[in-house]
């Protein structure tokens, strides 16, 4: 098996703040195996200050496994970092036909980002209308009854809403009492409302707000069960490891009668397009996070559903072989 492994530096198109920090590129890796006349792609991409490892050690690892891997030697998968076994278990999968190589219109879940008119439009291109939006930005009243707002023009919407831990108990409170009681069947989720899973669920179920688990998913001593008002597990492969144990992951979650609902880390095309080819494999009856390419000013390698950016390849200016 012949290996290639390339680095890649997509400009980003607006500002992207991660944990109070301005990026202006979005940085990662690209794995090419070839045997014979099939080829499988992977991308390494470790989203910083989200992932437990940084760039630099995912690429110092990769090259460790590109020599295993050229002396014969068995790997397991779960024993590398998260981002590099999502990366190189979907090279794999492409070499294998798991995950097959070809275009196809999907659909994800847009990400409100304050236009009422283009969330519309997005919503109405939607057989079901579910849209996302990221509060603990502003006030909590402030944002609730912006939400109420929405619901209110929109007669036929779902939301999923994300706090990443930002409030505090007193800011869930304020949020919970403002957001009102008529629209809480319409929420689908909030994810990680409070700083801890404890407050978060006393949260949910002082409100009786449907919540899920993003953060919490992730931690050491987690483990998929059923709780009161928990109805959904979110899974960001290149934070959680290989496709296989994704997979598990999902089966855990409807086993525990659980939404599994894919979501991306800001990776490229090429990663969105196998996210949601394994999005609609293993999870078909629920909708992807995947509406995170439009912070980037082109797509890599591979196209993405129906977006229109610019295409580039692997011979393109963004990109450059190590090995």
């Amino acid at each position: 098996m012949q290996l290639e492994l390339y680095r890649y530096t997509l400009p980003i198109h607006t500002g992207l703040i991660l944990r109070g920090n301005a990026f202006k590129t979005r940085q990662g890796l690209i794995i090419k195996l070839i045997k014979g006349e099939k080829i499988g792609l992977g991308e390494i991409s470790p989203l910083p200050f989200f992932s437990i490892e940084t760039l630099v050690q995912a690429e110092q690892q990769i090259k460790a496994v590109f020599k295993r891997l050229h002396n014969g030697e068995n790997l397991q998968l779960n024993q590398l970092y998260p981002s590099v076994a999502f990366g190189l278990s979907c090279a794999l999968a492409e070499l294998n036909n798991v995950l097959k190589i070809e275009p196809f219109s999907f659909q994800s879940v847009p990400l409100f980002k304050g236009d009422v008119g283009q969330f519309i439009t997005q919503l109405n291109q939607m057989e079901n209308k579910i849209g996302k939006l990221k509060v603990a930005l502003q006030a909590p009243e402030q944002e609730a009854e912006m939400i109420n707002q929405l619901f209110a023009q929109i007669p036929d919407l779902t939301l999923r809403l994300d706090a990443n831990r930002k409030w505090d108990w007193q800011q869930a409170v304020t949020f919970g009492k403002k957001f009102a009681k008529c629209y809480r069947s319409r929420l689908e989720f909030i994810e990680e409302p409070c700083q801890t899973p404890k407050l978060s669920q006393h949260f949910a179920n002082e409100f009786q707000l449907p919540i899920a688990w993003d953060e919490t998913s992730r931690e050491s001593h987690f483990f998929v069960k059923k709780q009161r008002n928990v109805t959904a597990i979110i899974i960001k492969p290149t934070l959680i490891g290989s496709l296989e144990k994704c997979q598990n992951i999902i089966d855990q979650a409807h086993q525990q009668g659980l939404q599994a609902v894919i979501s991306s880390s800001i990776e490229s095309s090429l990663a969105l397009s196998q996210l949601a080819q394994f999005s609609q494999k293993y999870t078909p009856h629920t909708l992807a996070g995947l509406d995170t390419l439009n912070l980037m000013q082109h797509q890599l390698i591979r196209s993405f559903s129906d977006v229109s950016l610019p295409l580039v390849g692997i011979e393109s200016e963004f990109v450059e072989r190590i090995i």
